[in-house]
């Protein structure tokens, strides 16, 4: 027994130094394969420092050229330069519209990285459709309807009103950051650009495009409903998933022209005294055409980036 027993130890301690071995051998070789991995290049290649501002150059050329080209379709005969009431006004609005923004992107980043951005999107669609629209449009009716001499009353609906629109926009940051840097950039171009046509152009040109556009935003949104309650084909859903995208594009960016001249409209009537100063009630509308133009544009860009793939 005792002859078995120490042939049996005896036996065992190769097997163990061989294990101690081959362990000393893998973990050599992990350390080698980790080395290998983390010194050498990723497999997702990164543009260079030239090609980047090779792209943003063709990208900022492009969005130059486009401003000339629409300014010369759209505004063929300009008006006088803008009085200082109407400098002011505009340029009130417009800090408004800024100021907004910054504030919704802030507060959409921050419930992106807390988690709540992932909650919103995995709750009942119905539910947080519904609530973000009372919300939005509570929000916005108290802006317009509270007098501007009430300014803690009528600041905090506009508060209240962009973060509403926060907590719409922050399942946005699931795209690539490329994506929303490039639609930011796009949405600042075209809205920067149709701004100054509106601003340049003669007096009431494009209030007469309320109508049609209001015409076109029915039909936009009729589009982008429709799949939920018609029984469309894949050539029906690509029809109006089109209408929706590029006819919403188009008739944001025609409300740009309007809401701007609009702008200047009611800045002529505020110095006459008819209609009392409300800078913030003009940017709501201003706010409301670079969001749907920069959701349109996040949303083409990332189908044009899925086809390249």
């Amino acid at each position: 027994m005792f002859q078995v027993r120490n042939f049996t130890l005896n036996s065992s301690r190769p097997n163990v130094l061989q294990t101690l071995r081959k362990q000393t051998t893998s973990h050599n070789f992990f350390n080698s394969t980790r080395t290998f991995i983390s010194d050498s290049s990723p497999v997702v290649s990164r543009p260079t420092q030239q090609e980047g501002w090779k792209r943003f150059a063709i990208s900022a050329g492009a969005i130059a050229g486009t401003i000339v080209v629409v300014n010369g379709f759209l505004n063929r005969e300009t008006r006088d330069s803008l009085s200082p009431a109407e400098q002011s006004y505009l340029h009130s609005a417009f800090q408004y519209t800024g100021g907004g923004l910054a504030l919704t992107a802030l507060g959409a980043r921050y419930l992106f990285r807390s988690g709540a951005a992932f909650r919103i999107m995995s709750a009942n669609p119905w539910v947080v459709l519904g609530v973000g629209l009372v919300g939005s449009i509570g929000s916005m009716i108290g802006v317009m309807s509270t007098s501007p001499e009430n300014t803690v009353l009528k600041h905090g609906f506009w508060l209240a009103f962009n973060a509403c629109q926060a907590a719409t926009l922050s399942p946005l940051f699931f795209f690539s950051p490329a994506i929303l840097s490039r639609a930011a950039l796009y949405t600042c171009g075209v809205v920067g650009s149709l701004s100054y046509i509106g601003a340049t152009a003669t007096n009431d040109k494009y209030l007469y495009w309320g109508g049609p556009l209001l015409a076109g935003v029915t039909v936009v949104a009729l589009s982008s409903l429709a799949p939920l309650a018609l029984p469309l084909g894949m050539r029906g859903l690509a029809i109006t998933e089109a209408i929706s995208l590029y006819g919403g594009l188009a008739v944001f960016s025609g409300f740009v022209l309007f809401d701007t001249q609009k702008i200047l409209h009611n800045a002529r009537l505020v110095e006459r005294g008819v209609i009392p100063r409300d800078p913030m009630k003009e940017s709501i509308s201003l706010e409301l055409d670079m969001i749907n133009i920069f959701i349109r544009l996040v949303q083409i860009l990332a189908m044009n980036n899925n086809k390249r793939k």
